[in-house]
Order: C-alpha cells, then structure tokens, then sequence
C-alpha cells in the first residue's frame, strides 16, 4: 500500500468545512476549510480555540509512531495496530506509512471508513456474521483483487452463517480461528478440540479459506508475564498442529496474530519460538494504543516499563479546560467531564496551569470526579489556582478519547497547530 491511494480521500478531509460540528476550535474559524485553518498554523493558546479542547502532541506522536515501527522490524513482526483506537484515517495511514502491514478493526462500520479512505489490509478481530455486512465485504474483495480481508471464526454456527451469507462471491473469504485466552475470558474458542470442529467446518464451505490462528492476551484471566505466555504458546503449537494435519493447504502464508497494547513484549518473545512451518508465518501483531499512549492504564502496564532498553512511549494527549468556579480554597471546578475526558478506566491527571502565558506544574491539584461537563478539583494550600486559569490533563485509555472529539488539533510543542485529526465513530 502506497500513501498515493488515500491522496484523495485524505484531501477531501482537508477540504471540510469548519463549523459547530467541531469543539474547541475557533469560533472565528467557521466556513474555512481544515486545511486553511492549518495553514493559518494558530496558536493552540492565544489562537481562539475555546476550553476545553484536547490536543495531540505533534512531536510525541511521531516519537510513538517510529518507536513501534522500529521495535516490530526488530523483532520481525508484521504489524497491524487496532485502528479502533482512534479511527482517524489520517493515523491510519501514517502508520501505515511508518511500516504497518495493514489496519485491524473490529466491526463492520470501522472497516467501511478504511476503505473509504483506501486501505487495503484488514484484519477484523471478531467473528462476523452479520449478512449484510459479509455481503459488501464480498463486494469489496471482488471489486479490488489488492484487497485483503482476514477476520476471526470463532463458532461452527459462525462458520454457518458466514456460508450462507457469502455463497455466490467470487473470492473466499480468509479467515483465522481465534483461541480463547481461557475460562471466563472474552470471545473465542475454549478447547484446542473445538478448535479443531470449527477449522473442520471451515473446510467444508467454498466461501471461507483458513488462513491461520489469532486471539487477545489482554483477556487472560488474571494475566502476568508467566499466564500470558502460556497461552501464547497454546496458540503457536495450534498453528504448528493445523499445519501437520494439512489444513493450511493452498494458502501462501500462515496467520499467527496477537498482541494488544500491554503485552506485546510477550507476543514478540513466544512469536520467536513459532516453528518452521510448510509455508511462511505472518506474525501480525495488532497493538494500536501506543499511537497517542496515555498518562494512566498503559502507561503503567506498557512492555517498554518492562524492558526499558527498547525505548519508551510518551503519552500524546492533553485535554485544556478552565478554571469556571473556585468556592472554596479546597475544591475548583473545570469546563471538561464526561463529554470530553477519558474517564473509563482513570480520571483525568491535572498537570499544568497556564495564566499569561506562563506554564508551571499543576501542584496541589487532584482531579476527583467528573460531571457531565464538570470536572471537580481537590486543591491543597500550595496550589495556585484561580478562575480563568488554563489547565493541562492528561488522560488514560485513548480508545475513549479519541472518540469524544471528531477534530483534533495537532500542536507542536510550543502551541503551534500544525494539522487536524479527523475521527469517525
């Protein structure tokens, strides 16, 4: 895939009105394009975007971008990072062209704006078994022999459906068992046995080809280094059995995917003990959260805190509100909750004040709990903080941030906007 095949859908992005669909951005804005309101590279600060607005950081999110790069060739992975995080055709071409074999996603929706914005790999992790959505994928296999499509089969009801649905396509439809990561954990099939039935029936269509074995170790039951690995290695040795048994005939590599964003340390180190199979192993690794990283959940679980000689991501987001109502010298409340932070897994961090231009470190300053469009501080005596202040936040989990803003400002370190992200969930 070359960055010529999204030139013009990217474009037509750039060509987007600004208007009230879009918040924190200039008000003074609306009706230019977003790609004159880039040109005009505003100052995130004193450019007019209105509080609170979330930013990314245009350097930290190049860092991030070449770091997984450089650490997949290291290791000699392929590499398609979960684009659900974001789904900004803009990062999925970026990683794309920072060396990514393709996008993975998860439902039906996700994959139609990738190929509106003209990617060409997919992996789905998940089984599939809505008609119409099979049916287009369908189409789109036979429309555009350079697509790739490859998604999960977890079930022989799943395989059946999917059968029904795609009976008449001119192409099969790649597919890889997905192996439970264990009792009580996510989708996927429980016992190698099962496993087995269902690449069984698989073999039994003419619309589904089996192409290899997948699964999520971020579901292990009560996952650490020793329990993720263990079952990462069930996954190898089902691929080295599938292939004895002869089931990967006519295919021209074997799919061996894993990996989301907190253990794929593990997926590089058990993905080296894969044996030499009767053809080429893709090792796909699929984690997608080192994009913009975070200040909380992978922050403190990344592999780089493992092994820190490899490099370490830097969290790339900040979301700035204001400072509205300070009634006591213990509590403040911001312009920013629930409609605009990452609150799933933490709540926000404050790190930052800005007053007159001057930045300082957010001392004394907790964030304690989110209203609608309210974020509650708790304030100690050493922290200075007054109505009207700006204040940094960083935020955990990006899967719930990017989809909060459907256009972000990109700034370079110094307030500098210098391009905009669009999303669409």
């Amino acid at each position: 895939m070359t960055a010529d095949t999204a030139a013009e859908p990217l474009a037509r992005l750039a060509a987007e009105r600004v208007d009230h669909r879009f918040k924190g951005l200039p008000p003074d804005a609306d009706g230019l394009t977003v790609g004159a309101l880039a040109a005009q590279r505003r100052n995130l600060f004193t450019g007019g975007f209105a509080t609170p607005v979330l930013a990314l950081s245009a350097e930290r999110l190049e860092h991030n971008l070449r770091l997984m790069e450089t650490y997949a060739a290291r290791h000699g992975l392929a590499f398609a990072p979960h684009g659900k995080t974001s789904m900004a055709p803009q990062l999925f071409w970026r990683q794309i062209e920072h060396g990514a074999w393709g996008i993975t996603l998860a439902v039906p929706h996700q994959v139609r704006v990738a190929r509106a914005f003209g990617v060409r790999r997919v992996f789905l992790a998940n089984e599939l078994v809505d008609a119409a959505a099979l049916s287009w994928i369908a189409a789109e296999l036979d429309a555009d022999p350079d697509f790739r499509f490859v998604c999960y089969v977890d079930s022989v009801r799943g395989v059946e459906l999917m059968d029904a649905a795609l009976r008449g396509a001119a192409r099969p439809l790649d597919v890889v068992v997905e192996l439970a990561a264990g009792e009580g954990a996510r989708t996927g099939v429980r016992t190698e046995a099962e496993c087995a039935a269902v690449a069984d029936a698989v073999a039994a269509t003419r619309t589904l080809r089996l192409v290899g074995v997948a699964g999520y170790e971020g579901e292990v039951p009560e996952a650490d280094t020793g329990r993720v690995t263990a079952w990462l290695r069930r996954l190898v040795a089902l691929a080295a059995d599938f292939d004895h048994a002869g089931r990967f005939t006519g295919v021209d590599e074997i799919v061996v995917s894993a990996g989301g964003s907190a253990w794929f340390d593990a997926v590089a180190d058990v993905f080296t003990e894969i044996p030499e199979l009767s053809r080429p192993v893709l090792k796909l690794l699929r984690s997608g959260a080192y994009v913009s990283h975070d200040d909380g959940h992978y922050r403190k679980l990344t592999p780089f805190n493992r092994v820190p000689e490899e490099g370490a991501l830097e969290p790339a987001f900040r979301l700035w509100a204001q400072v509205v109502s300070r009634p006591s010298a213990e509590q403040a409340f911001l312009n920013a909750g629930k409609r605009d932070a990452a609150y799933d897994l933490d709540l926000p961090f404050a790190q930052v004040i800005r007053r007159d231009g001057a930045e300082r470190p957010a001392t004394g300053v907790t964030v304690t709990a989110l209203s609608d469009q309210h974020a509650w501080l708790s304030t100690t005596p050493e922290a200075d903080l007054e109505v009207g202040d700006w204040v940094g936040l960083g935020l955990s989990h990006p899967c719930t941030s990017f989809d909060k803003w459907q256009l972000i400002p990109v700034a370079e370190a110094d307030g500098t906007v210098v391009d905009y992200v669009r999303t669409f969930f």
